[in-house]
């Protein structure tokens, strides 16, 4: 009945109305009840959240109806509550699982549905993989009991997370220290589900901190809600208006930061997960492995080179990095898409926690953003990154990957390719060490292409001989 569903790097996504309907959003609850029976997990319950995007509150709300109606006892946030939140509750509650209705960064048109699992991480494969076999099983609509019905007989209730979130949350940095520092922030939450955290963390008498796009707004106007350059001009403009020390912003679920320097410059996914790396392991003392998905920095390696600690390269998507990350005992794991996560916390990427400790590296060095990157420059030399995404016809996708094996690129960019590999899409390594990378995007119909350089002219020139080669 439900062959439509498909989950894709993290989550079913789909457009609202088209595919993201009622319906389809009871056969996802479905297929997650009849997970939840067969493994036994049923008095464990479900926490289910949801974001600021239209009708999530509403299509939550289907979801617990669904999952009561199974016997299933289920946990419900009271108001939009972030991804990381809820993947801490799940913890919290030693809950059987989480769903958070969210479609993360993707535009106003899409909802989604992603799953967490026990330790609040991204289900993996084979959960996925079961699940959706239940999906697609379906003969008949699932069983659903009233809201109403189901709180009044107590298997339905309201659980708010956050107040356990920023619990933890002060054992992990220190806030009262960050509370009396005297930065002065401006925070970007894009309508998202992040409103009012760094403030109601951090606002005192020391602190100074301007929000915008602090408020619900559904439609996203102006922008998607995903924390990159072309998306927070306002907030680029702002920091340097406001003369603050630098600029936060979580995109639509918070599970990801995006980092503007003093100077109003964007600082690239891939530096600033490299300037936590070496936060993490130059002033914070730690020692322990790192973990990278392929489309990260070169940096990190060498990073983990000169502080004497393994790193752990995986593909795409954080159900790849919070199982290494678990299994190394990792101190940071992270990806290209501004997603981080941290020993002691949860295995799962996290907006909030992550501008927490940035601004904790900020407060421990006394330097603004643009000079402790000129330190990690001085560690590991300049390297530049820009990324280009481009939609293409589904039926298209085949035709694209026999073009990139039939190149056979022996040079790009005038260099010498050394090596290349397919451990997650094409990745073609040049002899200096500048990379290009093309892969598929899991929950969208883009074709993603990567790159890292000695400099952002080359940089670039990388993505446009790449994108001949792809045709498009």
């Amino acid at each position: 009945m439900y062959p439509e569903i498909k989950f894709g790097t993290d989550g079913w996504r789909a457009l609202i109305a088209r595919d993201f309907t009622f319906s389809n959003v009871r056969a996802c609850a479905q297929g997650v009840a009849e997970y939840i029976s067969a493994h036994r997990l049923k008095k464990k319950g479900v926490l289910v959240g949801y974001d600021t995007r239209f009708a999530s509150e509403d299509f939550a709300a289907e979801t617990a109806e669904v999952l009561a109606a199974n016997g299933i006892k289920v946990y419900l946030c009271p108001q939009a509550v972030p991804t990381p939140v809820v993947s801490f509750g799940v913890k919290s509650l030693a809950a059987a699982a989480g769903i958070v209705i969210t479609a993360s960064h993707n535009g106003h048109q899409w909802n989604g549905f992603k799953i967490k699992n026990e330790e609040g991480a991204s289900a993996p494969t084979e959960t996925i993989e079961e699940v959706e076999g239940y999906i697609h099983n379906l003969k008949k609509a699932p069983p659903i009991i009233s809201l109403d019905e189901g709180i009044k007989k107590g298997i339905i209730e309201h659980f708010d997370p956050k107040p356990l979130y920023i619990k933890a949350v002060y054992k992990l940095v220190d806030v009262p220290a960050l509370r009396k520092s005297e930065l002065k922030i401006a925070v970007d939450s894009m309508y998202g589900a992040g409103i009012g955290y760094f403030r109601e963390l951090l606002l005192g008498k020391a602190v100074q901190l301007d929000e915008i796009k602090g408020e619900r707004n559904p439609f996203f106007p102006g922008i998607h809600p995903e924390p990159i350059a072309k998306n927070l001009k306002d907030l680029c403009k702002l920091v340097p208006q406001s003369r603050s020390d630098i600029g936060l912003a979580t995109d639509g679920d918070a599970d990801r930061i995006g980092i503007v320097d003093e100077k109003g410059n964007f600082l690239t996914q891939l530096q600033v997960y490299s300037l936590l790396v070496y936060y993490f392991l130059e002033v914070r003392g730690e020692r322990g492995p790192v973990v990278t998905t392929i489309t990260c920095s070169s940096m990190i390696p060498m990073l983990g080179e000169k502080y004497q600690v393994p790193v752990f390269e995986t593909p795409v998507g954080f159900k790849y990095v919070a199982p290494v990350m678990q299994k190394e005992d990792a101190i940071i794991g992270g990806e290209e898409s501004g997603g981080y996560a941290f020993k002691g916390h949860v295995p799962e990427r996290d907006g909030i926690l992550a501008g927490l400790y940035f601004l904790d590296f900020l407060v421990r060095t006394g330097k603004k953003p643009s000079e402790l990157l000129a330190d990690l420059y001085r560690k590991v030399g300049p390297h530049y990154y820009d990324r280009l995404d481009v939609e293409f016809e589904a039926e298209m996708r085949q035709e694209i990957v026999n073009r990139i094996e039939e190149s056979q690129l022996k040079t790009l960019a005038g260099e010498k390719v050394k090596t290349w590999d397919r451990l997650d899409g094409f990745r073609f390594i040049l002899e200096s060490g500048d990379w290009v990378l093309v892969r598929f995007s899991g929950t969208e119909p883009l074709i993603r292409i990567y790159a890292e350089a000695s400099s952002l002219t080359r940089a670039r020139k990388l993505l446009g001989e790449m994108r001949g080669v792809l045709g498009l």
